[in-house]
């Protein structure tokens, strides 16, 4: 099994469930992501990835590619 880690990302600018699904497909379409959760309440993202194929950089750069702000949230990567 691949080395795996899940980051957790703090979103801004997110109002409604067609935010949270704008966001979800943007981060899923991210190479090395293996599966995706988002929220509004919290506004959040957990997602799980490959290290060797993606970075929580990438991953915040998919969720401001989706119209949203989004920084890592403390302690929020682990394997």
């Amino acid at each position: 099994m691949a080395d795996q880690r899940t980051a957790t990302l703090v979103i801004t600018g997110m109002t409604c469930n067609h935010c949270v699904m704008a966001t979800k497909k943007s981060l899923a379409s991210v190479p090395g992501v293996a599966d995706v959760a988002v929220t509004l309440d919290p506004p959040r993202a957990v997602v799980t990835y490959d290290p060797a194929k993606t970075s929580v950089d990438r991953l915040a750069a998919a969720v401001r590619e989706a119209g949203y702000a989004a920084t890592a949230a403390a302690g929020g990567d682990r394997r």
